[in-house]
């Protein structure tokens, strides 16, 4: 896909401002070059800071550089460290809870930026993972602490396409002014309804009841025929006894595995006809009280990737990836 154009922004019609909501209110801001990103993130800053308001600034690092020189980190603005989090978009509504949950126990007002990694996606599989934890960030925070988030897109980046990330926001900030996003889907997209058809040749493995080592023993083949092995191959295995126990629990007594090799990572795939009625599930840190549902959220943890779809009709499929580099 090309960039899309600076001036074609559809999603966000001539609207007077938005009054801030009473809630959690999630904005997308494209941007394209230096200046305009520095133009638009430092006035959201300085607004906030202006209002007597908390800033969280999660970007990368080349872009907190920029900012930081514009504005320092003192307290009231904090800049967090994403390296253990950027790239697995199953982990950052997590972080960005644990961010915010730290402010608003002080009872202070808290806007957050927040820009993912999106030059460094090596997949389209990762790419739609971002772009559906951006949606789900709406429904993570829709009866949570009310905060503001800036959503940085680079326009003139690789793969760059704004009428997808539109759909995600219920907002799009341009020249400082917030119009509503006419492009938002409050409902989950079409396009992150099932993920793409496997890669070709892959090997196929129908599962039930007493059949974890059998499957453990074809998730290790595959492995070992592309280099993994030792503690990254452990944690694929726990995490895949994980997924296809659920299956056989609740996803009508087993499934299917499919297992193959996608360019740089390991793909595991499980296919039951099981309902995740949550789409929320595994994202968000257990409690310490809590029965049960730990499993998804530990999945997330060992692997580098975790695709979920669900729907009643069509059931489950769960991927799992697991970079070949480690």
């Amino acid at each position: 896909m090309t960039p899309s154009p600076r001036p074609a922004t559809p999603s966000a019609p001539p609207a007077t401002d938005v009054a801030p909501d009473a809630g959690y209110r999630h904005e997308l801001y494209p941007y394209s070059g230096r200046e305009e990103y520095l133009e638009g993130t430092v006035s959201f800053v300085r607004e906030a800071l202006e209002s007597g308001e908390a800033v969280v600034v999660a970007v990368p690092d080349d872009k907190a550089s920029m900012l930081r020189e514009q504005i320092p980190d003192d307290g009231a603005v904090r800049y967090v460290d994403t390296t253990a989090v950027a790239r697995h978009p199953g982990r950052l509504i997590d972080a960005w809870q644990a961010w915010i949950t730290e402010y608003a126990s002080q009872g202070r007002p808290v806007r957050g930026i927040g820009e993912s990694p999106w030059n460094q996606v090596t997949s389209p599989a990762e790419a739609e993972e971002l772009r559906y934890h951006e949606w789900l960030l709406n429904k993570a925070f829709a009866h949570g602490p009310a905060w503001w988030l800036l959503c940085p897109y680079d326009l003139a980046g690789p793969g760059a396409a704004l009428e997808p990330m539109a759909s995600c926001h219920p907002h799009i900030r341009a020249h400082g002014t917030t119009t509503p996003s006419t492009g938002y889907d409050p409902q989950a997209p079409f396009a992150f309804s099932s993920p793409t058809n496997p890669c070709d040749p892959y090997e196929e493995f129908a599962y039930t009841r007493g059949d974890l080592p059998a499957l453990r023993e074809k998730i290790t083949a595959c492995a070992q025929q592309n280099g993994l092995t030792g503690r990254r191959l452990s944690e694929l295995h726990l995490a895949a006894t994980e997924v296809a126990t659920n299956s056989i629990r609740h996803g009508g007594g087993g499934g299917v595995l499919r297992t193959w090799r996608d360019d740089h990572r390991l793909v595991c795939e499980f296919r039951d006809t099981g309902h995740i009625a949550d789409p929320l599930a595994g994202r968000t840190r257990p409690s310490s009280t809590q029965i049960g549902g730990r499993g998804l959220w530990l999945v997330h943890q060992l692997c580098d990737l975790v695709e979920i779809r669900s729907n009643p009709h069509q059931g489950t499929t769960i991927r799992l990836h697991t970079a070949l580099s480690h």
